[in-house]
């Protein structure tokens, strides 16, 4: 078709309705998958933390990869940055990045890079990255510490500027980051590698463009749009009316040993929702307050969650969610708060949503999962004097499922993280991997039972060694649903000489060669009574040493044998009897 079609040829045919849209994912997740070939970090490569998404020439987000989501929700606030700078003033080969959380970036590791698309001289969209770097400077290797002040010991902050223009990489930005990170080859690498991702991006939008036209692609990235929000609204006419309260909680911000209050007020309209986050406590003085761009972000999503999976995952869901998110409360907060361990706290308000969700569509909302990833950053110089930084977050657990239970060692329902690979981290950094492995006894009970926790120990295997640990879920534990238990809080201990010291949650000192650091994640909560669980269930349990004997007696009043996990069904029935006395 030419591509001066007109407009009145541009009725919505859904055979080729279904093609572009097909051709929108796969065009953006070949766009992910080119990051991650390409990329220099681990971080990037193989734990995944980065994002891909398409938008159109308004900067609305018609399509995104299958990588990080809490990311993508954050772009409408970083579009508007970007055209608020360039707009008018963007050509073919341009990249414009940032990563200032008070201009719509998240924490200053995530630096975005907006490639504009242009198809016979005229813009019609943007192909976007967003990549977790090693380091971006500041006070600590890793520039992700949840005990900074103040953002600007984070980092170096880049406002919304042109990394290339028409092609040409400026070269005195490129310097200008060199100079300020510990790992340039890493970071440098990996912002070429999102530039290339974002060349693929272009090079497969105007394919689709020779093929439909302007017009009539233009006609079809609106109407995905609508299509997702009718979806969308279509859905939410047939849920309960009303306004529903959910309240979870942070332990604390390892400053203070106060905790910190994530408070929703969920309400159901006739075709939409609305979200008040009034309530939450203020923001705090430690680095684990989240922008306003990722609160939307996180709210978006645990909306997306509930809905049934064949609606678009684009910006025409976002249509249908209004949020009120008070400022200088930790979910808004107003600057030079630091951000920098953002994530723990977006990971609460998608817990606390899904609280709230749960009492809207029980049938479809887990319970809640391990409480996030844990970070353990282990940083210094090897034995050679050459400098590292390990940044390993730790993939846990989900939560029980309405009909299932929980799934273990896996990514947070809210990410697409993948666990480090342990010959990855023994091969290019000094530590030793000593266990990697599923915790039992550590998910809530239920008819159906939450997913097991993850055990990981690093022995450090040089000297002066910058441990930062980021976890939480110690004091408020994972919750269960419709009668289901929390799951195991979460703990951290540091072994040196054979004898252990327990950890704080949230923890920044110096430890020395030879020591073991072990982090032990909570599982998920469990959902449902657990003397509705099958002995048949529980015998497979412990036979596979996820429960042990002594957890099911106690929280399914069975007796199991330790060794062979057969149930004695005549003391299970006295056990029972004597609990409900």
């Amino acid at each position: 078709m030419n591509a001066t079609v007109a407009a009145s040829d541009t009725a919505i045919d859904p055979i080729t309705f279904a093609v572009v849209k097909n051709a929108m994912d796969a065009i953006v997740d070949e766009v992910a998958y080119t990051v991650l070939r390409t990329a220099r970090s681990e971080i990037v490569k193989d734990v995944m933390d980065y994002s891909a998404a398409l938008c159109d020439r308004e900067g609305r987000m018609i399509a995104q990869a299958k990588t990080i989501a809490l990311h993508l929700g954050a772009i409408p606030e970083a579009m508007a940055a970007v055209k608020a700078r360039y707009d008018g003033r963007l050509a073919p080969g341009d990249a414009v990045i940032v990563n200032d959380p008070y201009q719509g970036g998240m924490h200053l590791p995530d630096i975005f890079m907006f490639v504009p698309f242009f198809y016979q001289a005229q813009l019609e969209g943007f192909c976007v990255v967003i990549c977790h770097h090693t380091d971006v400077g500041g006070r600590v290797p890793g520039s992700n510490a949840s005990d900074s002040t103040e953002i600007y010991q984070e980092g170096l902050r880049i406002p919304v500027l042109k990394l290339y223009e028409g092609g040409v990489v400026n070269d005195t930005m490129e310097r200008v980051i060199a100079q300020n990170v510990r790992v340039p080859d890493r970071v440098l690498g990996d912002l070429r590698a999102q530039y290339a991702a974002c060349q693929v991006g272009v090079r497969e939008l105007t394919g689709l463009f020779d093929r439909y036209g302007r017009v009539s692609t233009r006609a079809y990235f609106a109407e995905l749009l609508d299509y997702a929000e009718r979806l969308t609204r279509a859905e939410i006419r047939q849920w309960p009316k009303g306004t529903f309260f959910f309240e979870d909680f942070i332990d604390d911000d390892g400053l203070s040993p106060e905790p910190i209050a994530i408070r929703v007020a969920l309400t159901v309209h006739e075709d939409h929702v609305s979200v008040d986050y009034t309530g939450s406590s203020p923001q705090v003085r430690a680095a684990i307050n989240s922008t306003c761009s990722y609160t939307h972000s996180c709210t978006y999503l645990s909306v997306r969650c509930a809905l049934k999976g064949d609606v678009p995952n684009n910006a025409g869901v976002f249509r249908c969610v209004r949020i009120h998110v008070p400022e200088g409360s930790v979910l808004n907060p107003v600057e030079p708060a630091a951000v920098a361990a953002r994530a723990l706290t977006g990971y609460r308000v998608f817990d606390a949503m899904l609280g709230a969700l749960a009492q809207v569509v029980p049938d479809r909302i887990p319970a809640a999962g391990e409480g996030g990833n844990t970070v353990v950053c282990l940083s210094g110089q090897d034995d050679a004097g050459k400098p590292y930084i390990i940044v390993d977050m730790i993939c846990g657990a989900w939560g029980a499922r309405p009909h299932a239970d929980g799934v273990e060692a896996i990514t947070n329902a809210s990410q697409n993280l993948s666990n480090t690979p342990v010959e990855t981290l023994e091969a290019q950094h000094p530590v030793r991997v000593e266990a990697y492995e599923m915790e039992p006894d550590s998910c809530g009970a239920g008819r159906y039972r939450g997913g097991l926790g993850i055990r990981r120990s690093y022995r450090v295997l040089a000297d002066d060694v910058l441990l930062q640990l980021r976890a939480d879920r110690m004091k408020f534990r994972p919750y269960g649903l419709q009668g289901g238990g929390p799951a195991r809080a979460a703990s951290n201990t540091l072994t040196r000489d054979g004898a252990d010291q327990a950890l704080a949650s949230k923890v920044g000192m110096q430890i020395a060669r030879g020591d073991r650091v072990t982090h032990v994640q909570p599982g998920g909560g469990g959902f449902g009574d657990p003397l509705l669980r099958p002995l048949a269930e529980l015998e497979h349990d412990v036979w596979n040493h996820k429960l042990s004997a002594d957890f099911v007696r106690e929280h399914y009043a069975a007796v199991l044998d330790p060794h062979t996990g057969l149930a004695d069904l005549a003391a299970t029935e006295v056990l029972r009897a004597s609990r409900a006395d």
